[in-house]
């Protein structure tokens, strides 16, 4: 509708009609849409179909004629009087993120029926959004069942790609229409928690998020993007403005063919894009083309906060920590709280362990990034397909003992412990190799010892475990260097490998001899869809006749003149 009015363009009109009529092939007795033509599919998505409708309405409906008007307007009537109306009675009858779009929905649905029963329901919700805010950083939980849960470590469900591109949307946009100036200032300090997480290059580091199965490093699967509460937030706090800009960027840079792809390397994998990313960010972005007039101003070229980051900060509601030194960006998680399902309850597991969940460089971007310690469809509609061997690309320990896979990353209880004195940030972390039902490595356990250094000029990984425990040979300490398969590997010694980026070198030295895994390519990479990487899989054999310690870093040649993303 807004690329009708703007165009003047007949077939984008035509294409809109036709898509509401359409729906009708979906729609269920009590006015909901079905997520899927499958009538007992979810229908809870009735809330974001509903939100386009209205928002059309509301900005374009002189396009239409009476017919067509009146015909949209019952039909958004059906869905607000019945399922709507039944069903989103509280902010927490699912993950929080349908009730806090509910909050924004509702009030917006009112307004263009001009029916304040449903306006007084989105403020009935709305009195409820300050309980859903940890301490003392303001993030946004309730992405779990149950929402309101805790983990055994009593931490909330928090995932930072459905609240910067899902909730924190609905919080912002209703409270800028109702000018309430208390849930704006929380939605600013939540908002500036959540943008520690976002790297220099714009990508939003969901490492560690509840729902890290839909991360596509760029932000989640299945939602609509950061750019409406930050953009329209911008003169609240310049950054805010920079991050909607630097995450467009980078999701220009993942668009192939006029299709956004779930990840930075999967168009050069040649994984087939879903459509649900474009017209979900689609929607995004054409509510920021309809508000123009209400954007503020916002400096193009203000720093992102972790761009500029000179220190560690800790998030002890996730049990995530925050690593910035030199050209160096790392995040650290032990973060417990499980996404649990019927159907696996206890395997959808994000990067957790004590493990170096995202290593950046700012000028050859990623280096490491976490992935699901098993590749799981825990939403088989709403996740593609793995089209190669799963391979975590989380940084870990690792043995296979009887078929059986024993990692720190299984390990729910492991011990971080950090210091900094102002040049040097090192990271020591005590684990347990555990299968992904969280049982130990022999009768004892097996205990290993991760330690990351931060230096200005490298960043050091070591890894070792106690000899004196259960042996299983061998251990090794598996390193997934994000690089993709176009890029030039040189094994120039036993102990040495250099990786040549577009805008440098990225040089890996080890204490003991590095192989590359086997993976059945010509180009030695594995790929992963969480967050759609590929990676080179680095692999150091922790042997104990050399003390069962290795160390491995990582360092840089730069030689490229332009950033990594722009």
């Amino acid at each position: 509708m807004h690329r009708a009015k703007a165009t003047g363009n007949r077939s984008y009109l035509d294409a809109a009609v036709r898509l509401v009529e359409w729906s009708n092939t979906i729609t269920t007795e009590d006015g909901a849409w079905s997520n899927d033509l499958d009538p007992t599919s979810w229908l809870g998505t009735t809330i974001f179909g509903a939100i386009v409708l209205a928002e059309a309405l509301h900005h374009h409906s002189d396009l239409l004629s009476a017919t067509q008007r009146t015909q949209w307007h019952a039909r958004l009537r059906q869905a607000a009087d019945g399922y709507l109306w039944r069903d989103f009675v509280s902010l927490d009858f699912t993950n929080v993120n349908y009730g806090l779009s509910a909050v924004y929905g509702f009030n917006l649905i009112g307004r263009v029926l001009g029916e304040h029963k449903y306006i007084e329901r989105s403020e009935q919700l709305a009195r409820h959004i300050p309980e859903y805010f940890t301490e003392p950083h303001s993030l946004l939980f309730g992405e779990g069942k149950p929402t309101r849960g805790v983990s055994a470590c009593g931490l909330r469900a928090v995932d930072l790609g459905y609240n910067v591109e899902e909730s924190l949307n609905g919080v912002v946009l209703y409270a800028l229409e109702r000018n309430d100036e208390q849930l704006l200032s929380l939605a600013q300090r939540s908002m500036e928690s959540h943008l520690a997480f976002m790297l220099p290059d714009g990508g939003w580091d969901n490492s560690w998020g509840t729902r890290q199965f839909k991360w596509t490093y760029w932000g989640s699967r299945t939602t609509d993007g950061c750019q409406p509460a930050y953009a329209m937030m911008a003169d609240r706090n310049p950054a805010f403005g920079a991050a909607a800009l630097r995450n467009a960027e980078l999701l220009a840079a993942a668009t192939a063919n006029g299709l956004l792809h779930g990840g930075p390397h999967n168009a050069a994998r040649g994984v087939e894009p879903c459509i649900h990313h474009t017209f979900a960010h689609a929607k995004a972005f054409a509510f920021l083309q309809d508000n123009q007039a209400r954007l503020p101003r916002f400096d193009p070229a203000a720093p992102l906060p972790r761009a500029i980051a000179h220190d560690v900060q800790h998030f002890p509601e996730v049990a995530v920590w925050l690593a910035s030194r030199g050209p160096w960006r790392a995040t650290v998680s032990a973060y417990d709280s499980l996404y649990r399902t019927g159907s696996d309850p206890d395997h959808i597991l994000q990067a957790t362990g004590g493990s170096l969940s995202v290593l950046h460089h700012d000028r050859l971007g990623t280096v490491l990034s976490g992935s699901m310690a098993r590749y799981i469809r825990v939403e088989p509609r709403n996740q593609q397909a793995s089209i190669t061997p799963d391979f975590p690309l989380t940084p870990r320990i690792e043995t296979v003992w009887e078929g059986r896979r024993f990692t720190n990353i299984h390990d729910l209880d492991a011990q971080v412990n950090v210091s900094d004195d102002g040049n040097v940030i090192v990271f020591n972390v005590d684990a347990t190799l555990e299968d992904e039902d969280h049982q130990a490595l022999g009768e004892l356990g097996v205990g290993v010892n991760l330690r990351y250094t931060l230096e200005a000029d490298s960043a050091i990984i070591s890894a070792s475990y106690e000899a004196g425990d259960f042996v299983s040979d061998p251990i090794e300490l598996i390193l997934p260097i994000v690089s993709r398969s176009d890029e030039i590997v040189r094994h120039v010694t036993p102990q040495r490998i250099e990786v040549t980026k577009p805008t440098g070198v990225l040089v890996i030295e080890a204490t003991t001899s590095l192989r590359i895994a086997e993976t059945g390519t010509e180009s030695d990479r594995v790929f992963n869809l969480v967050p759609g990487f590929e990676a080179l899989p680095i692999v150091v054999s922790l042997d104990a006749s050399m003390g069962a310690t290795a160390q491995c870093a990582l360092s840089t040649r730069i030689t490229g003149t332009t950033p990594l993303v722009r």
